[in-house]
């Protein structure tokens, strides 16, 4: 599977990180867009490279087809 910005496709490392509401520093893509700390589900992701965001499930790129807002909208709301 190929993860890159399908605005600008460019590619996160091993050390790229982001930065959750709750202050939690993580390599997103480690977990799919979900905050290991307090357990929010991001479901767009801003890309450091041109700085705009897209829908997270968009950067994954040579999966099968998948209803994202069908898995999102079972995902419980954050507190």
């Amino acid at each position: 599977m190929k993860i890159y910005c399908p605005k600008c496709t460019w590619e996160p490392h091993a050390h790229s990180r982001w930065r959750c509401t709750c202050r939690h520093v993580w390599n997103t893509f480690d977990t799919f867009g979900r905050c290991p700390a307090c357990g929010y589900v991001w479901r767009e992701t801003k890309c450091p490279g041109c700085k705009h965001w897209s829908a997270h499930h968009d950067w994954y790129h040579d999966l099968p087809p998948v209803d994202a807002e069908r898995i999102l909208d079972s995902e419980p709301a954050h507190p």
